[in-house]
């Protein structure tokens, strides 16, 4: 064991919303019934998401004219959410910002020059000799990819405390002039929302805790994949971030992930029946379902993920996190029960985390 997950909290904005709701103000206000209503509700209905919560109230988003209003913005509002995700993880396993050796960071929503990272410790009081390491344009494979890198860092400080910060405030991105399938199905698809995880090394007294709900990581795997740089990712313009979503993602999830997961389990000389438990990255449900194919298991083993989707959408980095907060608090692991963590994004890519739950025999 070379890290231990210590804690994982999300944090959402105040403003939540039923779907419906998203959708009467999306097309009424945002593309203003330049595109028909029945086929935006379809496209709605189908992503499988009931609530999600925004950083403004829907009424403000007609008000933002500018790229340049709508990232001032993100820098604001998501200080202030990556801040109250951060304390709140430390807080819970009795550590404070003066603890933390290393933050990383994660976001793809906004830019921040300096980085959201940086402006969170001169607000918490983290130690002016923190390493920082800002993650940009991983999207929403990021928060696993997050994870990893804690491992990484971990590996050379064993006695250190790292954090990982996830902010995503996807509704600052939706364009109002894209009348695309894919800005219409992100529409309906992604929330915003913000996450933390505190994790230490092999040789931090906190280390030790036998607590199931404490996982050990064991090792990490990136693969990018050939000749896919368009399926997923943004067009930079002058205003703003437009989505780039290919439709045949599920395609590529189905055409891959079994092998990788089968070829990096392998190599911890484990199978896919060795896995308890999953932490997925809700990419929304024909992803999910594609996954499902992948790795050949039923519904109810990613259904924490396909709650997440429900409740609160799909927050791109910061997604996979609540996952993983949702598993730790509401499932009863095993001792020594292993588990896998996997997300996608652009790339296109997939990054893969083996857990595993303290206790049991090894």
């Amino acid at each position: 064991m070379t890290m231990r997950v210590l804690s994982v909290r999300g944090a959402l904005p105040e403003h939540r919303h039923r779907q419906e709701e998203i959708t009467e103000s999306f097309t009424t206000m945002l593309v203003e019934d330049t595109v028909n209503r029945g086929i935006v509700e379809r496209f709605h209905r189908n992503v499988c998401v009931e609530t999600r919560h925004t950083v403004l109230p829907l009424e403000e988003y007609a008000r933002l004219k500018s790229f340049g209003q709508s990232n001032d913005l993100f820098i604001r509002a998501g200080v202030e959410l990556g801040a109250r995700a951060v304390v709140d993880a430390l807080k819970d396993v009795g550590l404070t910002p003066a603890d933390v050796d290393y933050i990383v960071s994660c976001t793809v929503t906004g830019l921040a020059v300096p980085s959201l990272e940086a402006r969170v410790a001169a607000e918490i009081g983290l130690r002016p000799d923190v390493v920082r390491l800002p993650l940009v344009g991983l999207g929403c494979v990021a928060g696993v990819a997050g994870v990893a890198r804690l491992h990484d860092l971990l590996r050379g400080r064993p006695d250190g405390v790292a954090v990982l910060m996830s902010v995503e405030l996807c509704s600052l991105t939706l364009q109002r002039d894209d009348t695309s399938v894919a800005n219409l199905v992100a529409s309906g698809l992604f929330g915003d929302g913000a996450a933390a995880v505190v994790a230490v090394g092999s040789e931090h007294a906190l280390a030790q805790s036998g607590d199931p709900a404490r996982p050990e990581v064991l090792a990490s795997r990136s693969r990018l994949y050939p000749d896919s740089e368009r399926m997923m990712g943004w067009d930079v313009g002058s205003g703003g971030l437009r989505i780039v979503l290919d439709p045949s993602v599920p395609d590529l999830v189905r055409r891959h992930i079994g092998d990788d997961v089968r070829g990096f389990l392998a190599d911890h000389r484990l199978t896919r029946d060795d896995v308890g438990w999953y932490v997925a990255h809700p990419g929304g449900p024909k992803v999910l379902e594609a996954l499902q194919d992948a790795l050949g298991v039923e519904r109810d083993a990613l259904g924490m993920t396909w709650d997440s989707l429900r409740r609160i959408g799909n927050l791109s980095s910061s997604s996979v996190l609540h996952v993983m907060a949702d598993t730790l608090a509401h499932r009863q692991l095993p001792p020594g029960s292993y588990g896998l963590m996997l997300g996608m994004g652009p790339g296109f890519c997939s990054e893969f985390v083996l857990l595993r739950a303290p206790g049991g025999e090894r």
